[in-house]
C-alpha cells in the first residue's frame, strides 16, 4: 500500500513537471519579439533633450522611420567658453528615439555637408555587427539608410563609433533610444530625458574662449567639465524642469561617458523604482544609481513637497566644480506633515573651477598682468566670475545668507576699506566681523584667482547693488599681495 502511494506522488509530480515545463516553453515562444507581426509604417518623432517623444502605449509594431542629421557646430559650454560639438540631431545629447519591441526601424543617417568629418551611429539596441556602426559610416554631404529589428525592451545608449571612437563621443556624439515592451511603460505624469557626459579642453575650466578637444586630458580621464545634457546650466534656472506636487516623474538618465561613471542623485528625492542598468531588474527606495558610461537607468519617483530639488552626479566635486547639476522645480502646496522647515532658495548652484583653500599666511609667486581692461569689460568678466564663484556664498543679488554669510549689497564693512577686501579675497579669512549692524563669524576660504581675476570680480561687486563704484586695478590687487 505504501508502495503504490509513493508512486501515485510521484506519477502526480511528473506529470505537475511536464506540465510546468509545457508552460514555460510555451511562455519563451510568447516572448520570441522577432515574430512580432509587423502592421504599418510611421516616422518616428524625435525630440531634444531634456523632452522625449510621447509614450508608444497600446500601438502595434510598425516599420518606424527614423531619419536623423549629424551636424557639427559650435556652442556654449559655459559663460564665456565656447566648444565645437559634434552632434545627433544638432543637440548633445542627440535626439530621443522612442520605439517598441517588435518594431523594425529604417534608420537613415544623413552628415550635413558642411562637417569635416566622417560619422557613423552604433546603437546598443541593435542586434547586428557594430550596432549598425558597419552600416552606417557616412561622408560630409551623403546619408545611409539601414535596418533593425527591436527585439529588447530596455533604455539603450547610441553614440558614434568611427576612429578614434573616444574622440567622437567625447564631443558630444552620444544618446538614448529607448525600446518599450509590449504594452508601453506605466503611466507616470510627466517624463525628461537628461544624460551626463565628460568634456576635455585645452584650456582650463573655466577658460575663456573658443576651447578645442584635447585629447592628452581624454586619455588620462581628466574631465574639465562634467555636465547633464551638454552644458553647464542646461537644467538649471529657466531651463529647469518641472513638476507639481503629487506628480509621478519619471527621468530616462544616460551616460556617454567617454570615461566617467555616473553616481546619479537628486537632492531631496529617493527613487521609488529604478530600472538597473535601463533593464528589466527593478530596484526600489534606492537613493543613488550608478550608471556606467555607454549605460542608462530610468528612475521614478513622485513628488510630495513642493521646492527646488538638486540633479547632481554625486561624485560631488564634479557637481559643483564641473557642472554636473541641474535642478527639479516642483509647485504646489506645502505639506508640513512630510516636510517643515527653514527654506533657503538658491543655495544649489554651480561654484565652477576656481580651486579654494582654508586661510594661509603665503601665496605662490604668480606671472604679473599689467594692461587695465576698460571699466566695462571688468564688470562683465567679474560677473562671470561671481557667478561661478562667489554666488552660493553671497547669493545673485549680494544678500548673503542669514545667520552664515555676510550680505556684499550696501556693505559698510566691504565699503570703508578697499585694501581689506582685497586682501580677504587672496589670503581669506577667519573670525567675527560686523556687516550692516550684525555679526558674522565665519570662514570665507582662500581664492585661487589671478591679480587680474580678483580685480574684476571686486570691480564688478562694488560696482553693483549700491555699493562705492571703486574700480579695483591689478596694481591696488598687487600692493595689497606683496604688502601681506
Amino acid at each position: 500500500m505504501k508502495f503504490l502511494k509513493s508512486a501515485c506522488v510521484l506519477l502526480a509530480g511528473s506529470l505537475l513537471l511536464l506540465n510546468c515545463k509545457s508552460e514555460i516553453k510555451e511562455e519563451v515562444a510568447i516572448k520570441d519579439t522577432s515574430t512580432i507581426y509587423i502592421k504599418g509604417t510611421m516616422d518616428a518623432e524625435l525630440t531634444s533633450p531634456p523632452f522625449v517623444p510621447a509614450p508608444i502605449g497600446n500601438r502595434s509594431a510598425k516599420k518606424l522611420l527614423v531619419n536623423m542629421e549629424i551636424l557639427e557646430k559650435e556652442g556654449t559650454m559655459t559663460d564665456g567658453v565656447q566648444y565645437v560639438y559634434w552632434t545627433f540631431g544638432g543637440t548633445v545629447p542627440g535626439s530621443f528615439i522612442r520605439t517598441r519591441v517588435g518594431d523594425e526601424i529604417e534608420f537613415t543617417l544623413s552628415n550635413h555637408p558642411d562637417n569635416k568629418l566622417p560619422h557613423n551611429i552604433d546603437l546598443h539596441a541593435v542586434t547586428g555587427p557594430g550596432g549598425g556602426a558597419e552600416s552606417s559610416f557616412v561622408a560630409p554631404g551623403h546619408e545611409k539608410t539601414f535596418s533593425f529589428k527591436a527585439l529588447n525592451p530596455g533604455l539603450f545608449v547610441y553614440h558614434c563609433a568611427t576612429a578614434p571612437v573616444g574622440m567622437h563621443i567625447a564631443n558630444g556624439m552620444y544618446g538614448l533610444i529607448l525600446v518599450e515592451p509590449e504594452g508601453g511603460l506605466p503611466k507616470v505624469d510627466k517624463e525628461y530625458y537628461i544624460m551626463q557626459g565628460d568634456f576635455y579642453t585645452k584650456g582650463a575650466t573655466d577658460e575663456k574662449g573658443l576651447q578645442p578637444f584635447d585629447m592628452t586630458k581624454a586619455i588620462k580621464e581628466d574631465a574639465d567639465y562634467v555636465v547633464f545634457n551638454g552644458k553647464v546650466g542646461s537644467l538649471t534656472g529657466d531651463n529647469a524642469i518641472t513638476a507639481n506636487v503629487g506628480e509621478t516623474v519619471r527621468l530616462f538618465v544616460g551616460n556617454g561617458g567617454p570615461n566617467l561613471t555616473s553616481s546619479f542623485h537628486v537632492i531631496g528625492e529617493i527613487f521609488d523604482n529604478v530600472h538597473v542598468e535601463g533593464g528589466d531588474l527593478i530596484n526600489t527606495n534606492v537613493q543613488t544609481t550608478s550608471i556606467p558610461a555607454g549605460g542608462a537607468a530610468i528612475v521614478d519617483f513622485k513628488v510630495d513637497v513642493p521646492g527646488t530639488f538638486i540633479l547632481v552626479d554625486h561624485a560631488i566635486f564634479r557637481a559643483f566644480n564641473k557642472g554636473a547639476l541641474g535642478m527639479l522645480k516642483v509647485s504646489g502646496e506645502e505639506n508640513k506633515k512630510l516636510y517643515s522647515g527653514v527654506k533657503q532658495e538658491g543655495i544649489y548652484h554651480p561654484e565652477g573651477g576656481t580651486i579654494q583653500t582654508m586661510p594661509v599666511d603665503k601665496n605662490k609667486k604668480e606671472v604679473a598682468v599689467t594692461t587695465e581692461k576698460s571699466l566695462a569689460k571688468k564688470i562683465a568678466d567679474g560677473k562671470q566670475l561671481y557667478m561661478t564663484t562667489c554666488f552660493a556664498c553671497h547669493q545673485g543679488e549680494g544678500q548673503g545668507i542669514p545667520n552664515a554669510f555676510p550680505p556684499l549689497a550696501k556693505s559698510d564693512y566691504l565699503n570703508a576699506d578697499v585694501k581689506r577686501a582685497i586682501g580677504i579675497v587672496l589670503h581669506g579669512k577667519t573670525g567675527e566681523i560686523t556687516v550692516n549692524g550684525k555679526k558674522y563669524n565665519s570662514v570665507m576660504t582662500r581664492q585661487t584667482l589671478t591679480e587680474e581675476e580678483v580685480a574684476d570680480v571686486l570691480t564688478y561687486v562694488y560696482n553693483s547693488w549700491g555699493n562705492n563704484k571703486t574700480n579695483v586695478t591689478i596694481s591696488d590687487v598687487k600692493e595689497v599681495k606683496n604688502s601681506h
